[in-house]
């Protein structure tokens, strides 16, 4: 009997009436995903409001109060690019969203007033009658009343098989049906599905870049030693009885020294730079965060089906019995499976028989194929009806389980430790058997397994030796995931059940039967307790551990909502763009390191000089123009080290900001004992002006900083690898403006030319006795 007749002939409930439905759907709300999409407007104000930008536009402020209108309209050029940038990478966040809700079914037959009906899906309520028909997408949340369906579920479960349902059992929103027809009871809807939580964490789902932390750090304890020269400096200048526009212009100037302007729009530039060379290698990062996130990566939690595996069925192994051989048994096989079907087992059995048939020219001489009936989910076999060798008299061919096989054919003493042995080794065991209906003789077993890539096992070692710990978490059985570890060379032991409180990436090796909510659980939790965690999946149930995760790696072959979620999106087969990715971030690491360094010494350097030089002079050594025109040409221009040429760091990168805060001071301790030299010989050797001596601390600045960049931009040895071209670059084209506008007093008082050389002589020498003092400094705060 068909089973579309079998349903037609269960007593249905009438469903629910119009007006029943209509109140649930007022109470509970449309079958749907939220959307929470943010306006356009209100995403680009948000990049104005930042710890960078209020300084920035409070800079603005007091350059317009000073009548400043070109340097201040040179700080808001600054400041608008600073917030485009970080506009266009927040507008990808509602891509995951999108892509979930279009995953869900737009409309579904459902039972009302006593007829089936054709209805959007959002109308659907609890308590609705829903039918599931092959080739549909399961619409909310249901419990089968009546009928077998096999059902898809990977998306959301992350079981490698589909599963076969029937009454009592539940189907969740979104799972895809591949066979058979069935009627259910709708248990929840919208928010409340499985789907609609898995939506719900990705909404919700936040992983707080390290670099925004360490930027905001920066910043931080900038201001806070800034501040408190700047307060010395408003009392020092009240002291001396400076006019009040000569203060304020002081303390502008000691405000635009403070701002590590460039340091965002550098953090972006090598990133994007890094993003470049990853996309030629087909590795696509979908958030520029994300390269930064791998050069701290320390965990990376792998889903298993799709990502460590193929997610492909393939024939392991086939034990025939005797009196039959392989080709035999495969043979028979084939003629009990569907051709062209969605059965994952029967594709993977006719791709093998397809594979033998080009390889050896033929199969085996297979007998006439009669009938053929597909798999029954209540009978679990599926079953052909041939004309035998050689006296063409029909015999049956059944394909199945081996537990129900065995039931039908003749005792086999061997078939039942061997079938044992396979499952043991998490193999799927199917038997298969031939011969007159009531004297079936087993022909032998096949087993098919999920085999995995053959490039996992090289991604777990490879990230073993950067420092990088691989724990498998997948929503499979414990005993398959178990045998995949083993595989790829995952070694620990497997936890399945409940999660247990205080999670930490080393007590397990794999986690198994986990569902999406427990894989978010576990991306945070590892996350809290002061990981970087990496999440790499393939299917919709991994998208909020992706969205969670620092860095979320998408494979190739991932699902849109999988790749939507993630940070980094794979464009080839294989793994192997997750060790370059995380090589390319730790590279990016080492230059955005060079440059925060430089940054953090110039600010610290030029606040003090300013309360140093007060001291000395009894005037400001430096004017706001001068200040911007300082930011223009030493920041914008060593943003070049964004593309310097550097040395991956062995192990995990960190950032230690308190560190890099004291080696920060202590170079910039440096720079200015070589500036205040060089203020002290033109104040009492050459006695020059007031204004004069402000083009000398200029020069000296501009020169001394180049100086320290090239010795800080190696930490570990003496001898450093020869800098990029744009780098030496910005260097040659920062020394000539420098030196131009300082010979030929553009914006500012000229000097002579000896002493513009004399400073660029005493640059070179400062830098060469501060790469010798820094060795010690970067090992003793752990920076090298």
């Amino acid at each position: 009997m068909l089973l579309s007749s079998a349903i037609a002939e269960e007593p249905l409930s009438p469903g629910l009436t119009s007006g029943e439905a209509a109140a649930r759907l007022a109470r509970d709300g449309p079958n749907s995903v939220a959307d929470t999409g943010h306006s356009v407007l209100s995403s680009l104000a948000g990049s104005f409001w930042a710890p960078v930008p209020w300084l920035l536009e409070a800079a603005i402020c007091l350059q317009v109060g000073l009548h400043q209108y070109a340097p201040a309209g040179v700080v808001f050029g600054l400041l608008v690019f600073n917030a485009l940038l970080g506009y266009f990478q927040a507008s990808r966040s509602q891509a995951t969203l999108a892509a979930l809700r279009s995953r869900l079914a737009t409309s579904a037959s459902i039972r009302r007033d006593g007829t089936w009906q054709v209805l959007p899906s959002a109308v659907l309520v609890r308590g609705d009658i829903l039918k599931m028909s092959l080739g549909g997408v399961v619409a909310a949340d249901a419990r089968i009343l009546s009928g077998d369906v096999l059902l898809d579920q990977s998306m959301l479960t992350g079981e490698s098989l589909p599963v076969e349902a029937g009454a009592g059992i539940e189907a969740y929103a979104g799972a895809l049906v591949e066979r058979g027809e069935a009627v259910a009871e709708v248990t929840a809807t919208g928010a409340r599905t499985k789907f609609g939580c898995a939506a719900e964490l990705v909404r919700t789902a936040h992983a707080a870049s390290s670099q925004q932390r360490a930027v905001l750090h920066v910043v931080r304890n900038l201001l806070v030693f800034n501040g408190v020269v700047a307060l010395a400096l408003l009392a020092y200048s009240l002291r001396l009885g400076l006019s009040t526009v000569t203060i304020a212009a002081l303390i502008l100037t000691a405000l635009l020294a403070s701002i590590p302007v460039a340091l965002p729009a550098t953090f972006t530039l090598a990133a994007a730079l890094a993003a470049r060379v990853l996309a030629k290698a087909g590795i696509l990062p979908t958030r520029l965060s994300a390269v930064d996130e791998a050069a701290s990566m320390d965990v990376l939690c792998c889903d298993k089906t799709g990502t460590l595996t193929l997610d492909e069925l393939r024939i392991t192994a086939i034990r025939p019995m005797p009196g039959f051989d392989e080709a035999h048994v495969l043979a028979l096989a084939a003629l009990a499976s569907d051709e062209g079907g969605k059965d994952p087992v029967d594709s993977a059995i006719t791709r093998a028989a397809q594979a033998e048939v080009s390889r050896s020219g033929r199969l085996f001489d297979l007998p006439t194929l009669i009938r053929f009936l597909p798999f029954d989910p209540q009978t679990k076999m599926s079953a052909a009806t041939v004309a035998s060798w050689p006296a063409k008299s029909e015999e049956q061919v059944v394909k199945g389980a081996f537990a129900t096989i065995s039931l039908l054919a003749l005792p086999h003493p061997a078939a039942a430790s061997v079938a044992r042995e396979a499952q043991q080794k998490g193999y799927r065991v199917l038997a298969v058997a031939v011969g007159p209906p009531l004297a079936l003789k087993l022909a032998g077993l096949v087993a098919l397994s999920d085999s995995p890539r053959k490039d996992s096992a090289g991604l777990v070692w490879d990230l073993q030796t950067l420092g990088v710990r691989t724990v498998m978490v997948t929503g499979d059985a414990a005993l398959t995931a178990g045998i995949v570890a083993a595989a790829v060379g995952l070694s620990g032991p497997t936890h399945t059940g409940p999660l247990p409180p205080d999670l930490t990436p080393e007590s397990f090796a794999v986690y198994a039967g986990v569902l999406p909510e427990e894989k978010y659980r576990l991306v945070r939790e590892f996350a809290d307790s002061g990981h970087v965690v990496g999440m790499c999946g393939d299917g919709a149930n991994d998208a909020p551990a992706l969205r969670q995760a620092q860095m979320g790696i998408a494979v190739a072959t991932a699902t849109d909502i999988a790749k939507s979620a993630a940070g980094i999106v794979l464009t080839t087969a294989g793994l192997s763009g997750v060790v370059a990715a995380v090589r390319e971030g730790r590279m990016t690491f080492q230059r955005i390191l060079s440059y925060t360094l430089n940054a953090m010494m110039k600010k610290i350097a030029v606040v003090l000089l300013l309360a140093v030089g007060l001291a000395l002079t009894h005037h400001p050594v430096l004017t706001p123009t001068l200040m911007v025109l300082l930011m223009l040409v030493g920041d914008f221009l060593a943003m070049s080290l964004a593309t310097d040429n550097v040395t991956p760091s062995p192990l995990p990168n960190a950032w230690r900001v308190w560190n890099l805060t004291l080696a920060g001071a202590a170079i910039g301790l440096c720079l200015l004992a070589f500036c205040t030299g060089a203020l002290a010989i033109g104040a009492f050797r050459l006695h020059l002006s007031t204004q004069a001596l402000q083009t000398l601390v200029f020069v000296s600045l501009a020169f001394g900083t180049q100086a320290a960049l090239y010795a800080i931009r190696e930490r570990r040895r003496l001898r450093c690898r020869w800098p990029s071209r744009w780098l030496l670059l910005s260097s040659a084209g920062d020394a000539a403006v420098t030196t131009l506008l300082a010979l030929f007093g553009i914006l500012m008082t000229p000097l002579p030319w000896h002493v513009v050389a004399g400073t660029f002589a005493g640059a070179i020498v400062f830098g060469l006795a501060l790469n010798v003092v820094k060795l010690p400094l970067f090992a003793g705060l752990k920076l090298s």
